[in-house]
């Protein structure tokens, strides 16, 4: 995947901007710039590129909004710049998405390696096997569930949240998850609360009863939830 990859990077400071493109560059990977939250997302939007590289502090549109509107579109590797090292800053952009955090003045080189790695784990993330689990089959690839029944396979009809909370339980059979920590996984874009965990996952198990799959997932009282092999 890091072979010619595409870079964005969306800052506006042009100096800054010009250093890590050249960086990336001398690498091998493929650059497109943007100086504001708004160009910069037409360009995810147009390009789909495989890494950004985001400032927090934008006109148009900050860091934290960019990345919030990234992560409603998909799952793009995000490493947040900014000169702001406070702790409240970097585990806003951890708990929106981002997937690393560097603080200005940096090592451009360390930029550079940073990107590799996080290639590195979201390409590995990305071949993963499909999630079975009793007769349910989660394809993280192909963003399908399927059930296999006694009239033949049914491919769930799901949101992408849920889809999201699907695949993040049944990766962990029989692990109860806490609402909060299910908000954090697969909600991570929306300041959601509880409840909200509670309407996502009733609309889930009311998809699974429908095709003869209710007793996969399970509420656990005062806790959360969880999947489990056994099924209707």
């Amino acid at each position: 995947m890091m072979d010619n990859a595409l870079i964005l990077i969306i800052e506006d400071e042009p100096e800054i901007a010009e250093i890590i493109e050249t960086y990336f560059v001398r690498e091998g990977f493929r650059t497109i710039t943007a100086s504001d939250g708004p160009t910069g997302l037409s360009h995810h939007s147009r390009l789909k590129p495989d890494l950004m590289i985001l400032d927090v502090k934008l006109p148009g549109q900050d860091g934290f909004e960019v990345l919030a509107a990234v992560r409603r579109r998909g799952d793009t590797p995000v490493i947040m710049v900014t000169a702001l090292a406070e702790d409240l800053d970097k585990l806003q952009a951890l708990r929106i998405g981002a997937d690393d955090y560097v603080v200005k003045p940096f090592n451009p080189q360390e930029v550079v390696a940073r990107a590799k790695a996080v290639l590195r784990r979201t390409t590995r993330r990305g071949t993963f096997q499909p999630i079975r689990i009793g007769p349910l089959t989660v394809d993280m690839e192909a963003h399908t569930a399927t059930l296999e029944g006694a009239k033949g396979a049914t491919v769930l009809e799901l949101t992408r949240t849920e889809f999201r909370l699907l695949a993040h339980m049944a990766a962990s059979p029989n692990r109860v998850f806490e609402r909060s920590e299910l908000v954090d996984a697969c909600l991570p874009e929306s300041d959601a609360l509880d409840r909200t965990v509670d309407s996502h996952v009733s609309n889930l198990r009311r998809k699974l009863s429908a095709v003869g799959a209710g007793r996969l997932l399970t509420g656990v009282r005062g806790v959360g939830y969880k999947m489990s092999a056994t099924h209707e």
